[in-house]
Parts: C-alpha cells; sequence; structure tokens
C-alpha cells in the first residue's frame, strides 16, 4: 500500500484511515468553488439588475438553462474521468496515470472547440425556439455568443480539475477559481458600470475570468508530480483509457443534456409570462443553486472516494461513503436552504430594487428552495453508483422520474391552471418520486456488490 500513501499537503488520502473528516476537507473546497462560481455569477445578475434594466437580467438568465444544456454531456465526461483515473489509483496503475491526464486534456480542448462552434451557431435559433421576449432576445443571443467564446477554458477548467480532484487534490481548483472569480467581479463593474456595456460586459468578464482559471489548472497538472502530471511535449492518446471514460461518462452527460433539456423546457414556459418574472425566476435560481451546490461537493466527494475504495475492494469502506455523502449533503443543503429564507429580503435586494421583481423570486423560493434538500436522495445515490462503474442505471432513472414526470408535467398537469406557482411545482414533485427510484436502485446493487463478513 506504500505507493498509494499520498504525501502531498493539496491531496487525500482515500484508501486509509478515517472517512467522515476526509469527505467534508476533500468537500468543502468542492462547495467553496461552485458557490464561489455561482457568487461571481450571480455577480453577472446583479450587476446587469441594479445597473443595467431588468430585461439584462432577464437575458442573463434566459441562458442559464441553454448553457447547461450546451455543456451536460462533457461536463458528464469529466465526471467520466474523475472516477477512471480513481480506479487506476485504486489498482495502483501508477504507470499509466500520466497517458490517462494527456487523453482527459486533448479531449478537454476538443470538447471546447466543438462547444464554441456550436455556441455560436445556435445561440439565435435555440433562444427563439424558446420564445424568448422580443425585448429580452437579442440581448440574450448577444450574451450567449460571447459567453461561448470561453467554452475551451471552461473545458480546461472542468476536465482539469477533474483530474485533480480524482487524486484528493480539491484545494487548488478552489483557489484557481476563487482569483479568477475576483477577476470577473471586478471586470463585471468596469465594464458595465463604467462603460455601459450591459450583457456584453459580464460576457466578457466571465470569458476572461474562465480563461485565467484555465491556465492555473493546466500550470498545476505541469508542475504534478512526476506520476501524476501533463507532459505537454510527450501528448499520448489512451484509447482503451478514452473508451473507460466514455463508458462512465456519456451515460452521466445524457442524464445531464436531458435535464437540461427539460429544464430549457421549463424556461420556455416561464418565458410566456413576461419579463418581470423571468427577472425574478432569474434572480432566485441564482440563490437556489448554492443549496444545489452543496449537494453537489458531496456528489463529486461520493464519486471519488467510493470509486478508489471499490476498485481497491475496500467494501466496508464503499458503505460508509454513501452513509456519510448523503447525510452530509442533505444536511448541508438543508441548513443553506433554512438561512436563505429567513433571509430572502435582504438576499434579493441585492439583485433588484424592483417590488414585483422580488416578489416573484420570492414565489420562487417558496416552491422550489424549500424542498431542495431531496434533491440530495437522487443526486448523491446517483454519484455512488458511479463510483462503482454503475453509471447507465442513475440514469435512466433519473430520466424517467425528472425527465419524463417534468414533461408530463408541463404538458398534462400544468394546462389545468397554467400559473406561475403551478409550473414551479413540478421541480418538489419530480425530486421526490427520483429519489424513490434511484436510492431504491442504490440499495439493490449495493447489497449484492457490497456485501461484507464485518459488521459496520
Amino acid at each position: 500500500m506504500g505507493k498509494n500513501n499520498i504525501t502531498n499537503k493539496n491531496e487525500v488520502n482515500m484508501l486509509e484511515g478515517s472517512l467522515l473528516d476526509k469527505i467534508i476537507l476533500f468537500a468543502l473546497p468542492l462547495a467553496g468553488s461552485s458557490i464561489l462560481q455561482q457568487l461571481f455569477n450571480s455577480c453577472d445578475t446583479a450587476v446587469v439588475g441594479n445597473f443595467a434594466s431588468s430585461q439584462d437580467m432577464a437575458a442573463v438568465g434566459a441562458n442559464a438553462s441553454v448553457i447547461c444544456l450546451i455543456v451536460s454531456l462533457f461536463v458528464g465526461l469529466s465526471v467520466g474521468a474523475n472516477v477512471s483515473i480513481g480506479r487506476l489509483i485504486g489498482h495502483n496503475e501508477r504507470k499509466r496515470i500520466n497517458t490517462a491526464i494527456t487523453t482527459i486534456m486533448i479531449l478537454a480542448v476538443l470538447s471546447g472547440i466543438l462547444l464554441l462552434v456550436l455556441g455560436l451557431i445556435l445561440a439565435s435559433p435555440v433562444l427563439r425556439l424558446m420564445k424568448t421576449p422580443d425585448d429580452v432576445l437579442y440581448l440574450a443571443i448577444e450574451y450567449l455568443q460571447i459567453y461561448s467564446l470561453g467554452m475551451p477554458f471552461i473545458m480546461i477548467y472542468d476536465f482539469g480539475a477533474a483530474i485533480l480532484r480524482s487524486r484528493g487534490d480539491s484545494r487548488r481548483p478552489f483557489f484557481a477559481l476563487l482569483f479568477s472569480g475576483l477577476v470577473n467581479v471586478s471586470l463585471n463593474l468596469i465594464l458595465v458600470i463604467v462603460f455601459k456595456m450591459g450583457v456584453a460586459g459580464v460576457a466578457i468578464a466571465t470569458v476572461i475570468s474562465n480563461a485565467i482559471s484555465s491556465i492555473f489548472i493546466i500550470i498545476f497538472l505541469i508542475k504534478g508530480d512526476e506520476d501524476f502530471r501533463l507532459n505537454v511535449h510527450e501528448l499520448k492518446f489512451d484509447k482503451e483509457f478514452f473508451l473507460e471514460v466514455l463508458r462512465i461518462g456519456v451515460p452521466s452527460g445524457i442524464q445531464g443534456m436531458i435535464f437540461s433539456f427539460s429544464n430549457s423546457i421549463i424556461q420556455t414556459h416561464l418565458n410566456g409570462f413576461n419579463s418581470t418574472i423571468m427577472a425574478g425566476s432569474t434572480a432566485s435560481q441564482n440563490i437556489e443553486t448554492i443549496g444545489y451546490y452543496a449537494i453537489n461537493s458531496f456528489n463529486q466527494s461520493a464519486t471519488t472516494f467510493m470509486s478508489q475504495n471499490y476498485a481497491a475492494g475496500k467494501k466496508d469502506r464503499c458503505r460508509k461513503v454513501f452513509r456519510y455523502t448523503l447525510l452530509c449533503g442533505l444536511i448541508s443543503c438543508l441548513i443553506i436552504d433554512i438561512l436563505l429564507l429567513i433571509f430572502h429580503g435582504p438576499v434579493l435586494s441585492l439583485f433588484s430594487g424592483d417590488s414585483e421583481v422580488v416578489k416573484a423570486a420570492y414565489i420562487r423560493m417558496i416552491h422550489v428552495i424549500s424542498f431542495q434538500c431531496i434533491a440530495s436522495t437522487y443526486e448523491i445515490s446517483g454519484s455512488n453508483l458511479r463510483g462503482m462503474g454503475y453509471s447507465a442505471t442513475p440514469t435512466i432513472l433519473t430520466i424517467f422520474g425528472c425527465v419524463g414526470f417534468r414533461l408530463f408535467w408541463i404538458y398534462f398537469i400544468f394546462p389545468i391552471s397554467k400559473t406561475y406557482e403551478m409550473l414551479l411545482n413540478v421541480y418538489p414533485v419530480s425530486w421526490c418520486i427520483t429519489g424513490t427510484l434511484v436510492m431504491g436502485a442504490y440499495f439493490i446493487i449495493s447489497k449484492k456488490k457490497l456485501k461484507v463478513d464485518v459488521k459496520i
């Protein structure tokens, strides 16, 4: 086991010693990274909401589901990269890791270029298809096309961060994001307030900050340990590893794409109200994602810890990984969401001074944030299954529970009472259904695959 002992101060030894404290320490920078990223994205919304117009604010919000739809497949592939390298570590196949890293980074660059082209081409037709209001449409197209220029940087950061996290390093991606995010906020204020650039200003600031975070990640990988390093002068492509990444990552990515598609359908129906409700929904979305990212940090922890320990045959630790990550995800999201509901007034005032926008935002908070912790049941259960190599199962169940049911709700339940509140109710109901399905699948599979003789 000597080679598996992690000595780097930035990394966590997932195969030995206590688990709960390591999961929390690993998850905290992940949560910090995601929440920081969302806070910096929220600054886009807050700056245009306070220093431009509600139309600018709605234009930024109209793109949220579109951007998720475009990048979801490749974010799923980064999950596959994390699990696949984690398995190499668990099996102690150190000699293959450097080639695996170069394979992943080649995939990241190619993915980013493809997304850049798609973003530029699809911005106008997709936003028109989503029935974006005329007073918001051209601003939304402008924002998405400029944002798309940063796609290669986003992919480099996501895939590179997945590589570092697979070995237990969640700190350095956090610090890279912290620095680039501060640049983003500063540029937002300068470009929107001083140069009056509106949505174009916040989009340009986002592209620049993404470029900075990707540069940090590349430097970290180039300067890594000898057996865990990006060798830019020896770029090798491992076909077998690539296929393993696809096997695990594609189902996750497809789930994300279809999930984002269902959210785009919901956004389309939100667009059918007015720009005030769109702006209010945008403000609430920016806030509610903070709770989701708390869940997501334990998602990623579950995938990484489970993949290494499952590959190493440590079944007792695998079962503990599930219990600890699920418990922590539930509690952390619940605490955050309770605080957001208690302090909704001052929080929402950061996004807009329009009382009608704030009212629409609070309505969404009541219907969505109040129940958001339920999402951890299917998210974290699914991540544990992916860490064990079962990627298709949670994908199919999530598509059925969240996507299929949401479409059913929109086309058969929502028409009964076409109100803003009725549309929002689709979220908590779909979370309950999907959580029941995916947790059930985890218990069935783990009962067989993680059966151990010792009592834990």
